[in-house]
């Protein structure tokens, strides 16, 4: 089974993620692009063999194309994703789903009448050390999870967007709403809560703007910090930071803490998953490089949204998951 796929948005998660895996996915025939900026879009299908939709009704009315990536901005998650399972294409939405839970609800509905898959780009559910740690949580190998601290932190992404500038929609209220917390902590938040098999039910955070400006050399709109104390509906306490402004090394690692030891997740370049016991004895994992800006490897989303469309599976990442998420994302901007 091959079929064409379409793509909205050709900024750098479409040029260095989402296209290249389609492009190695061998059920993917071709890669129609979309954007508003039609240079972008030709730039792209030019490198990647693909063609270009003049506009977004061409490629939702193409019936060549069987799915959709959603790779636009977060405020036009709501109407391009919505628009595209209307059409009766299968979405892959990049997170966050949405600006609001209100406007999330409203995708959900979309999906639910359009009867496709709707898959979410929470792709830290995919590494290896990632579920190799879900598996032993699951198995209670070091007993009851106690506690958690977890972060995701960059230099920001005026370094990684497709302008390399200040002028990036991240950095606009309007367009990117949640700043670094819908950007990197909501990666973080879904990570927890599929680890845990739990949800976040109480926040408390501090968030702000503190060191980021935009093209005028303006503070920016929304937060490039935020510092955050969880509870779960377990009863399992956590901490969280995450930041735009780590001017160092990429840090996304995690801390799961148990009754009979803890596990270090992304804390060793080499050793991705270590594992301490009470007794004072390791375990080190060797499994795989975390992707990282500087560092792009396949994340293994597009591999499994296309399996479950193929296989007509149910999506490994829902709607209703990443609505739990945005709902912890509007308490940490609460404050």
């Amino acid at each position: 089974m091959r079929f064409n796929v379409g793509i909205i948005g050709c900024g750098s998660i479409t040029r260095y993620r989402h296209a290249p895996e389609y492009k190695a996915n061998p059920h993917v025939e071709k890669i129609v692009f979309y954007d508003r900026n039609i240079e972008r879009a030709k730039s792209l299908a030019l490198e990647f063999d693909g063609r270009v939709a003049k506009d977004l009704d061409e490629l939702l009315n193409d019936p060549s194309i069987v799915a959709i990536s959603d790779c636009s901005s977060n405020e036009a998650h709501h109407f391009h994703t919505t628009k595209a399972l209307l059409s009766g294409k299968h979405v892959l939405c990049e997170k966050p789903l949405a600006i609001s839970v209100e406007q999330a609800e409203e995708i959900i509905e979309a999906e639910r009448r359009s009867g496709k898959i709707l898959m979410i780009d929470h792709n830290q559910r995919f590494t290896k050390a990632h579920t190799k740690a879900k598996e032993i949580i699951e198995k209670k190998e070091l007993g009851d999870v106690l506690t958690f601290k977890t972060t995701f932190g960059h230099k920001g992404p005026e370094s990684w967007g497709v302008t390399k500038s200040n002028a990036t929609w991240f950095f606009r209220k309007e367009r990117s709403h949640s700043g670094v917390a819908g950007d990197l902590g909501i990666h973080k938040i879904d990570l927890i809560h599929w680890l845990l098999d739990d949800e976040i039910e109480d926040v408390k955070a501090f968030y702000g703007a503190l060191d980021k400006v935009d093209e005028n050399r303006n503070p920016i709109e929304v937060p490039d910090n935020a510092v955050c104390a969880f509870k779960t509906r377990k009863g399992r306490l956590g901490t969280a930071s995450f930041s735009w402004t780590y001017y160092g090394a990429e840090d996304n690692s995690t801390t799961i803490y148990c009754q009979k030891g803890l596990l270090k997740i992304y804390h060793d370049p080499d050793a991705q998953l270590i594992i301490e016991m009470h007794d004072g004895s390791v375990v080190k994992y060797e499994l795989e490089q975390l992707q990282t800006n500087d560092n792009q490897t396949s994340t293994g989303v597009i591999d499994a949204f296309i399996d479950c469309i193929v296989h007509d599976k149910d999506s490994l990442v829902t709607g209703r998951e990443a609505i739990a998420s945005l709902k912890v994302i509007e308490k940490i901007l609460q404050g």
